[in-house]
């Protein structure tokens, strides 16, 4: 596909005219990167805006002692770069962002976009849910890390990203997770025993949606 394709593929564009994509083409380029590929460190900046085309990234942060902390995947036709201050004409990077699968970048230099089409009230309203939708994301990894038990924390990965979970090996989901592979394996048991989930050929199945949300939700509302 062209740059203009594909630029026109992604939904946070679709409110665009053709005027406004040629516009945007010219600020634009868009790259292919192999799995593992770092796109961004924690607490570097950067002068582009980068949308994930196609292909999967996670976002995570080393802690002092140099251990992981998995923050949250980051999905194809979804804004990457974070923000905390909107005001600025460069980003800054507050995780590291690698790939998870060979994927598709699209960089726009953000100085360009803030004048062409933010500060002209352009996609202003797309940029505003893409943000809400890292907040919501933030959010619920303040509930995984702080509130939840093990239980809580499966329940809502399982409802949440099944896909995930049956892609990943079950050590990489306990690391994920912060618990123990026993831990993981019990709680499996316990939903599989209850009804809510199945397990076929090592890969899960949820009979109970309902019933996996009240797990969590029941520990939001304590």
């Amino acid at each position: 596909m062209s740059l203009k394709e594909i630029i026109k593929s992604q939904d946070f564009f679709s409110s665009l005219d053709d005027a406004a994509i040629n516009l945007l083409c010219e600020i634009t380029t868009c790259h292919t990167y192999e799995e593992e590929f770092i796109l961004h460190y924690e607490n570097t900046q950067s002068q582009e805006l980068l949308f994930l085309v196609s292909g999967l990234a996670r976002a995570y942060k080393i802690d002092k002692h140099d251990n992981e902390i998995f923050l949250y995947y980051i999905y194809q036709n979804s804004l990457i770069s974070e923000f905390s201050d909107l005001e600025s004409d460069v980003i800054y990077a507050y995780s590291n962002v690698e790939l998870v699968e060979a994927s598709q970048i699209l960089k726009i230099n953000y100085k360009s976009f803030k004048e062409l089409f933010l500060d002209r009230n352009l996609l202003c309203k797309a940029f505003s849910q893409e943000i809400i939708k890292r907040s919501i994301q933030l959010q619920s990894l303040i509930n995984r890390e702080f509130i939840f038990d093990a239980v809580s924390k499966v329940s809502m990965m399982l409802n949440d990203d099944l896909d995930m979970f049956n892609k990943l090996k079950r050590h990489d989901i306990s690391l994920m997770l912060h618990i123990q592979p026993a831990t993981l394996s019990r709680v499996l048991s316990r939903l599989k025993r209850n009804g809510i989930i199945d397990i076929i050929q090592g890969k899960v199945q949820v009979n109970d949606s309902k019933a996996l949300m009240e797990i969590y939700k029941d520990k939001i509302d304590d």
